[in-house]
């Protein structure tokens, strides 16, 4: 069976004619091969299907001619699912004479594996007769299907936590409103949670939504607390990205109540977190404080009690109970086996540095407020391209004291400004593309005190650099901290 069309010069040598043939069957053969595809040959006249040897190692059928049977002999092989598609593509084709593809899996007779197919055929004849061929060549595209379904089940998952993020902040926006009596308070509460959400997507993110351990969890909410008063032990349990979410914000309600009411607003208070696999699976996770403030029970119910023992529950597929103990708060979470993730080999996320999570992350006053007086009369320098960020860092930096000699929104900006006389410079990491190192450069160049803002998930800063790192979304209090720990490193 000759596979490729001779060509027709009637100036040719018989000789000549058959070298092209040759090079023509040559290159087919090669293009074919370098390509992974098969060809075939459906002779309708006859009723006979042929399958070349690349075709053969493709689909498994048998080498050779077969009888076609009007097509059943053929169709047989397809994938159930696929055969009426198959089968209208290839009537349309022969109706038309146009050039046909079709996308389909195929059974493979030797093996019984499935193999997607890229098919692509013409059918050919005399002008105003039936066509008498059909001509075509195959293409496995298995591993080419399995990365688009891969990337559509990516594309899928990423609307489906977006949409499960943006509503999780409207009802958090929505219950803190109803559950605050002022415009102020709300804010400082619903920034608080926000940040909450925030922490627990970049400890996700290191792990590429595989799930988050414990230990990070409360490292993220604790870390930044009242050095030393608070402490957290457990064994290493990875939870589920729902049940990751749903302890970030519990802690987060928790240590808030602590800050402000509890055992860490006096420097006497403590706060014990511990955590133990339970033996039918899932883990039990308690929560004390001692040495605080006589507490007694609220006289109204606020929507950080409600989310404790309601949601938290639910989420984690146990329960949540809060005790208003007078030597000290006591919270109970238990969660079931669904609460964990499935174990593999994933890398683990570091615990963020305790920068980044500072009280007033958590609404308490009294070590927010000292933070901000301890950067009383500073010159702040701030390089930031997102410009509302700017006025609202500057504002917030102000009102906390702090005098800002100038802001620049580029590189270039930000060089020029370096002749400014400043105490310390907020950089942030990338400026419209641009890298702010040769910035944090001269500075160290200098001995000039600085610190990184960053939307990246790595918690440290960039390569050669030592400075404080702050990661986005931050708040001033924050930036305060990173301030003070900033000019610590020059004294």
């Amino acid at each position: 069976m000759v596979w490729s069309v001779m060509a027709s010069d009637t100036r040719s040598s018989p000789l000549a004619a058959e070298e092209q043939s040759a090079f023509e069957e040559d290159a087919v053969r090669l293009g074919l091969t370098a390509a992974g595809m098969g060809e075939y040959v459906w002779d309708l006249t006859r009723d006979v299907f042929v399958v070349s040897p690349r075709m053969s190692r493709i689909t498994g059928l048998p080498v050779g001619p077969m009888s076609a049977d009007g097509g059943a002999a053929i169709y047989r092989f397809i994938h159930p699912d696929d055969q009426e598609g198959v089968r209208t593509a290839v009537e349309e084709g022969r109706d038309t004479r146009q050039r046909y593809k079709a996308r389909h899996r195929v059974i493979r007779p030797d093996d019984g594996r499935v193999v997607w197919l890229e098919n692509a055929a013409i059918a050919i004849g005399e002008p105003g007769k039936p066509p008498t061929r059909i001509v075509g060549v195959v293409q496995d595209i298995t591993a080419r299907k399995q990365e688009e379904d891969e990337r559509e089940a990516l594309v899928a998952e990423l609307d489906h936590r977006v949409k499960n993020v943006l509503a999780s902040v409207q009802s958090l926006a929505a219950q803190s409103a109803r559950k605050t009596a002022s415009l102020d308070a709300f804010l400082k509460t619903f920034a608080g949670r926000l940040e909450a959400m925030a922490s627990a997507h970049t400890l996700l993110t290191a792990t590429r939504w595989r799930g988050a351990e414990i230990g990070n969890i409360a490292a993220a909410e604790l870390g930044g607390l009242a050095p030393g008063q608070a402490r957290w032990e457990g064994p290493e349990i990875i939870l589920n990205p729902r049940a990751t979410n749903a302890l970030t914000l519990a802690l987060h309600e928790l240590a808030t109540n602590a800050v402000k009411y509890g055992a860490l607003s006096s420097e006497t208070g403590r706060v014990e977190v511990g955590w133990r696999v339970l033996p039918m699976g899932g883990f039990e996770l308690t929560w004390a404080e001692r040495g605080g403030p006589s507490v007694e029970p609220p006289t109204r119910r606020g929507f950080g009690a409600t989310l404790l023992e309601r949601v938290t529950g639910r989420e984690l597929g146990g329960k949540a109970t809060l005790e208003f103990r007078r030597d000290g708060v006591r919270a109970l979470l238990t969660a079931d086996a669904s609460a964990l993730a499935a174990p593999r080999g994933s890398p683990r996320a570091a615990a963020p540095a305790s920068v980044e999570r500072s009280p007033e992350a958590h609404e308490g006053a009294s070590a927010g407020d000292a933070a901000a007086d301890d950067i009383r009369g500073v010159r702040v320098l701030i390089v930031e391209d997102a410009v509302l960020l700017a006025l609202e860092l500057e504002s917030g930096l102000t009102e906390a004291g702090a005098k800002v000699v100038g802001t620049a929104a580029s590189l270039a900006e930000a060089q020029k400004m370096l002749s400014l006389s400043f105490d310390v410079a907020v950089l942030d990491a990338n400026l419209n593309g641009e890298s702010v190192i040769p910035v944090a450069e001269v500075l160290r160049a200098r001995g000039s005190p600085f610190i990184i803002a960053t939307g990246y998930g790595d918690a440290a800063a960039p390569e050669g650099v030592d400075a404080p790192v702050v990661r986005k979304p931050y708040n001033v209090h924050q930036i305060a901290a990173a301030i003070v720990q900033a000019l610590g490193r020059q004294a």
